[in-house]
């Protein structure tokens, strides 16, 4: 397929409200469809807020995975023929994991639990996932990271080195993260050669607010459409995914190209996996 239509759905969860969310998840996913949207990405923690005081509430607000929220996204996804990542939190076993959920027209492709955690809200109280995943789906290959994991550059790099033409970027960005949105998407997108689809809530959660700016970005860091910072948005943008394959930039054959990943030197990278320093 060469031209895909991806879609962010910004909104603002309610703490611990269930029904309420995960009705604004379905509404997001059916508006999406009805859009011709073939890719919709929804917020970090979607369906239960993200600003828990304790694992106790948290886990209260967690689902399975598969379970009665994804069972309600795969309904609308067949419906419309569409694909879906969408965050939540999930209990697995004794365990709870800050997760996105990639789901397709027959149902649950697969999970990715977020690596990187920051000492906040859930976060606080997640095991953090272990594997960076890219899923093969009828519309490309699609790789996820959640909300943090942006800040760290190595991330987004192993995405596409898996060969990621799109990274689904579920995220609950608080106001103090907007240079992230200004630029770190851009800079992520430009540097691997990938389109990248963030959605982000807004408004105020327990005692944290969040800043919107949900953004789809193209391979060539260029914001192809851009939410506000207070408002329900449902953003879509045509790509064309092979694009996203092509890491080579060729202005005058042989005599000014760009072969990225060919290029690199990862004999000089061993620093990246270098125990880590503490700060000074």
């Amino acid at each position: 397929m060469s031209q895909v239509r991806i879609g962010v759905a910004q909104f603002a969860p309610a703490l611990g409200q269930l029904e309420a969310n995960l009705a604004l998840c379905v509404r997001a996913l059916e508006d999406a469809g009805a859009a011709g949207c073939e890719l919709v990405v929804l917020p970090e923690c979607a369906t239960s807020g993200f600003m828990f005081e304790s694992k106790e509430h948290a886990w209260t607000c967690a689902d399975e995975i598969p379970g009665r929220a994804t069972e309600a996204f795969a309904a609308v996804a067949a419906e419309h023929h569409l694909h879906c990542v969408v965050g939540m939190l999930e209990r697995n076993g004794d365990q709870l994991h800050n997760a996105a959920v990639l789901i397709g027209p027959e149902g649950l492709v697969g999970t990715y639990r977020k690596t990187h955690l920051p000492r906040g809200g859930v976060d606080r109280f997640v095991t953090p996932g272990d594997e960076l995943k890219v899923f093969d789906t009828p519309l490309g290959r699609i790789g996820i990271q959640i909300c943090y994991d942006l800040r760290f550059p190595e991330v987004t790099r192993v995405l596409a080195i898996k060969g990621a033409q799109i990274v689904a970027h579920p995220t609950n960005w608080p106001v103090l993260a907007l240079p992230t949105a200004a630029f770190v998407t851009r800079a992520r997108a430009y540097d691997n050669r990938v389109v990248l689809a963030t959605a982000n809530r807004y408004g105020v959660d327990g005692w944290g607010e969040f800043c919107g700016h949900s953004q789809i970005v193209s391979l060539d860091g260029e914001r192809l459409a851009h939410a506000g910072g207070d408002e329900d948005a449902l953003l879509f943008a045509d790509v064309e995914l092979p694009r996203a394959s092509d890491r080579v930039i060729v202005t005058r054959p042989d005599e000014y190209e760009l072969r990225l990943f060919e290029d690199r030197r990862p004999d000089l990278y061993d620093g990246l996996v270098a125990e880590s320093h503490p700060s000074p």
